[in-house]
Parts: C-alpha cells; structure tokens; sequence
C-alpha cells in the first residue's frame, strides 16, 4: 500500500510540473538612425535589452532582415512569381529593381555582453551564433550597427508610393525574431503576417527639416519639432535647422513603424478621454480634402463604439498617415491609401484601427493564426461600419447581420475546392485567395458561430473577457475557446476541431413532416454535412403563433441560454453528433403547421439553405 501511494504521488508530481505554465520574452530597444532622404538611406544603432523569460537556455539567436525581401531573386520575388494568383501590388515588380530601388538591411557591428557576435545573413534572416548562452531568467545586451537602403514602395513598405508619400518605413529595422513555447520565430518574410516580442522603444529619427512624421509611441519633444505636434500656444522656430530629430518612446508594443512626407498635413484630434488622434495626408483634390477633415469626428464615434463592445484602447495616441500600398496595421499606426470616398476612408481606418485589439494588444501570432487577426478585425469592424451607417455618419443603410454576406462568401468559396484548413500558416497557403478567404472571411465566421452556438449574450461577455484578459500575452485559439466555454458554460472543444482543423462545414435538412398519431405531429431533420452543430428550430403555425425549439449538440454538455426572441421556446433532448437524422414530436396536428424553418436567425454557416426550410401540408378540402 505505500509503494502504490508512493507512486501517485510521484506520477502527480510529474503531471503538475509537466503542464506549460504561461510566459514570454521581453525586450526593451534604444534605437537611432540618421535618414538621407537624397538617397532613401539611413545608419542607426540598436541596444537591445533581452529578457529569457522562458525555462530554456538559448544558444542562438535570430534577426528579422524585412528589408532583404525586396532584392530579385528573394523568396518573396520567387513566391509572387509563381503563385497561381499573385498578388497584383507584387507581381513580378521585385525582379525589376535597381540596384538603387532594392532593399536591404546590413548589420555591420553586433556585441552582446560587450562581445563581438559570429553571424551569418539567410536571405531574410540574421542566425547568430551566441557565444555565452542565455540563460533562463537573465537579462542580455546586444550593441548593434547597421545601415539600409528603403526600397521603392512595392509591398506595405518602402519609398514614394503610388499617391506620392516619400517614407513609409514599416519592418524597416532589425527586428529579434519572437520564441515562445514552441520555439524559435524566425521565419523569412514572405509577405505576409508578423509575429514580435512585446517591449519598449525608445526612437530618435534625425531627418531633414519640413519633413513631418507619425510614428508608433509618443513624440518625447513637440517643443523642438513644431509642425502641428507642439502645444498649443507655443511657438517653434526650425528655420534654418538642416535636419531635426523626432524622439518617440512606446511601451507595451511589438513593433515601431513611421512615415514621412514633407507635403504631410497633420490634424489632431483629441478625445474626452485624453486620447489623441492623428491625422496625417497629402493635400489633393477637394473631395480628398473633404473627406480627411470629416474623417477625425468619425473614427472618435467609432472608437468610442469599439471600445463599448470590445475592450478599452490602452494607449495615449493613435495615427493614421497616408501611405503604404493599401492598408496596414502597426501599433498605434495605420499606413492606408488616402484617395478614396468616405466610405472607403472611413472603412479602412476602421478595419485597421481594430487590428490595435487583436494584432496590437493582443499580440496574436498572426503568422500563424492569421484568420484570429484578420478575421476578428474583420468581424468587428463590420459591426462598427453598421453601427456608423446606423448614426447616419456615413453613407449607407444598416443591416440586420453585417456578417451574413462574409458566411455566404465562405460557403461559395468552399464549394469550390480552393479552401484550405485555417491550421495552414499564412506563408504557406497555395493561393492567395484560399489565404484572404480563410484569414478575413473564414476567421470572421468562425466569431459568427461561436454567437450563434452559445447565444449573443455569453458572446458578448466572452469577446469582451477575452481582450481583458489576454491583452499583451499573444492568446492562441484554445484560450478564446477555453473563455467562451467560462462564459456559456458549454464545451466547444469539439467545434474548433471541426472548424479550424478541417474544411467542413454545416448542411441542415428539414426531411419530413408527418403526423404521429391524433395528438402528435412529427419533425424529421438530417446532417447532411457531417458536421455536427446544435441547432434553433421554428415552427410557425397557421394562426400566426411561433415556437423555438433549440436541439444541444450532446459533446456540448449543455445547451445556449435562451436568447429573448418572441416565441416560446422548448429545450429537447442532445443530438449525438454520429447520428445522421433526429426526430421530434410536438403535440399538434400536422394540418396546423405552416412551416418548419432551421436556424432562423440565419447565422449558421449552412451550406445549403435550401433544405432549411419545408412548408406544411395543406388541410384536405371537404367533399
């Protein structure tokens, strides 16, 4: 008997020391760089404070060398060559650089504890080998040098974009490559998604005078840059300064992007809050013009939406310039092309404003979650865009589900045998089009399931919950899963295995209606699809009454709250996911049955509504 107590105990000692106990590395980063705007080059340095929070010893290290991408012959010049669907921004625009019109990245000095580092340059990525390892627990200094060139603007980075914005400087720095429980991050930069250390940044950018930037963090010193950043009353004399150096410091971030034009103008805006927005855009038509001065009022009512449903905005400033190749999200930044119609404006300053939750805030590994990223993003912004058409703050009429045409064009795009599981990293999708479907459309719907299986109100609390309690900690997918399952009460383990893991998707029948007996009508339905969901069904009756039946899923080990809608409503016994039909009785007559309607809130992912629904049998005329 002691020997076999002895042995519990020690299995659950091992059991306990065995489960992952939640960490991340931290990096603090003292940044200068001097800008030769003639040349489009720069020299900086970088003192990196790293932080192994992790169990393990490190005895190597990785730089991110965004920059090398933009060089022909790269991967990303190969990959947007020879995909099916390139990507029309890319092409083959990359194999017809200059030598002047690449990018690249040089490090010219690296020491970590005062030591100079053996390295060596893969493409996109600098391995280093760590002459003294990192211990778990320590804390080390890398004292680097480095130059660059900024490549003409050809993908979310680099010089004199399509609209005429001379900097968009984003991944324009060696950037450490994240590790986390699963490992080194140190994937090429292929053109798609980002995944980085959370950390401070200190930043000086000496640059040339009348340039005017926007950048990620708090400008440290308006006072000596004027142009629109100084307080107000003050006055600032740069007259006659070649060049002026812009000081930021961010904390709590990921990343540090900029932009700079010397035609830039700038609007500020500043929230009840405190919160302070930027505006930064190049003077155009009237129409631009209009629409960029309307934009401020807007976005403080969307932000004040946003944060209402989806969790409060952490930071004292937020910018949106001018720039890029589209729309991209950094922390407390958006680059976007800025000749567009208001709605246009307003919806991509919207979508990429959200990206400060889930991509900012957040910290999801977007490299390989990017449907948590862009889907959520997504799904969120549609609802805010609604909630705008609704406050008549922009053009257009709001609708009863914002997400309902993004399902259908999930489903329509399933139907053609081009998906592919949301597991697949964003590298490595073989279209394009499976990657933006899975990541914005798919990731947007797998939220609209989730409301639909455990009920608008526990979602609501659930989405909520989920930035608050994840903010800065790079949640994956089960810890969204495992907070729905807190606020509902139900598992869903089983639904992100069917959704995420696989292509399937839900196919509902409703397959017969027959009377039973004198008293008893019954109700026939089928999974058609092979993918199990519970399932709201309505039954209208002739005199105009309504009844809700809602049918658990068995696996969910309990069934969604009722959701206030005007028809009675009647919980039945769980479907087990490995039977294909389900029978119900209701004690009525079939004749006073008008209609049998699956899902009719119309959220469920169904592939094929048009078995959704069955009419009841007209009564027998007397003869």
């Amino acid at each position: 008997m002691k020997n076999i107590l002895l042995a519990f105990l020690f299995l659950t000692t091992i059991s306990v020391n065995a489960q992952r106990t939640y960490w991340q590395q931290a990096a603090a980063y003292d940044m200068t760089i001097d800008m030769d705007v003639e040349a489009n080059r720069f020299t900086g340095t970088q003192t990196l404070r790293y932080t192994n929070n992790s169990p393990d010893t490190l005895d190597r290290f990785f730089y991110h060398l965004f920059f090398n991408a933009f060089q022909p012959g790269s991967m990303m010049d190969e990959r947007s060559r020879t995909i099916k669907d390139p990507d029309r921004r890319v092409g083959d625009r990359i194999s017809k650089l200059k030598d002047d019109e690449i990018g690249y990245q040089r490090v010219t000095k690296l020491l970590m504890k005062g030591k100079s580092l053996p390295y060596q340059v893969e493409g996109t990525v600098l391995e280093v080998d760590l002459l003294d390892p990192i211990l778990p627990g320590e804390t080390v200094t890398f004292d680097m040098e480095f130059n660059a060139q900024v490549p003409l603007q050809i993908r979310r980075s680099g010089r004199d974009n399509a609209e005429g914005i001379h900097l968009s400087m984003t991944q324009w720095y060696p950037r450490p490559a994240e590790y986390d429980y699963m490992g080194w991050h140190a994937n090429p930069y292929i053109g798609r998604e980002f995944y980085g250390i959370f950390g401070t940044y200190d930043v000086k950018i000496n640059i040339d005078a009348g340039y005017v930037l926007g950048a990620t963090g708090n400008l440290q010193n308006p006072q000596e840059i004027g142009m629109g950043y100084e307080k107000e009353g003050t006055t600032v004399n740069t007259a006659g300064k070649e060049k002026l150096q812009w000081h930021f410091v961010a904390e709590n971030v990921h990343d540090f992007a900029w932009s700079a034009d010397p035609n830039y103008k700038h609007i500020h805006y500043t929230r009840k809050d405190g919160v302070t927005l930027h505006f930064l855009y190049q003077p155009g038509d009237q129409t631009t013009d209009e629409n960029w001065q309307k934009l401020p009022e807007i976005m403080d009512k969307a932000l004040d939406f946003m944060e209402t449903k989806y969790g409060q905005y952490p930071y004292k400033q937020y910018t949106i310039a001018q720039g890029g190749d589209g729309g991209m999200e950094y922390p407390m930044i958006t680059l976007i092309t800025g000749k567009r119609n208001l709605g246009s404006l307003v919806g991509v300053s919207v979508h990429e404003l959200f990206h400060s939750w889930y991509q900012g805030v957040l910290g999801i590994n977007e490299s390989l979650y990017p449907w948590m990223d862009e889907g959520f993003t997504s799904f969120a912004s549609a609802h805010t865009m609604n909630y705008l058409k609704a406050q008549k703050l922009i053009p257009g009429d709001p609708v009863n589900d914002p997400i309902a045409e993004t399902v259908n064009g999930m489903i329509n795009y399933n139907k053609s045998g081009n998906a592919e599981p949301l597991t697949t990293h964003a590298d490595h999708y073989s279209l394009n089009s499976a990657y933006s479907v899975a990541s914005y459309v798919k990731g947007s719907a797998f939220l609209q399931q989730l409301n639909y299986i455990v009920g608008k109100a526990a979602f609501d609390r659930a989405i909520l919950r989920f930035y608050n309690t994840w903010k800065f900690k790079h949640p994956t997918p089960n810890d969204l899963i495992r907070i729905m399952e807190k606020e509902s009460g139900l598992e869903l383990d089983w639904f992100k295995e069917y959704f995420v893991y696989t292509t399937k998707l839900p196919d509902y029948a409703v397959t017969d209606i027959r009377q039973k007996d004198k008293k008893l009508t019954t109700i026939q339905l089928e999974n058609k699809g092979g993918f199990p969901m519970p399932l709201d069904v309505l039954v209208t009756y002739k005199n105009g009454n309504t009844e809700l039946f809602h049918i658990p899923l068995q696996i969910m080990r309990g069934e969604k709250a009722d959701e206030g809608t005007n028809a009675n409503r009647t919980v039945l016994p769980d479907w087990g996911w490995v039977y294909k039909d389900y029978e119900f009785d209701i004690r009525v007559k079939a004749k006073k049955i008008q209609a049998v309607q699956i899902d009719p809130t119309g959220r469920m992912a169904d592939t094929d509504t048009g078995n959704n629904k069955m009419a009841g049998r007209k009564a027998k005329k007397k003869k």
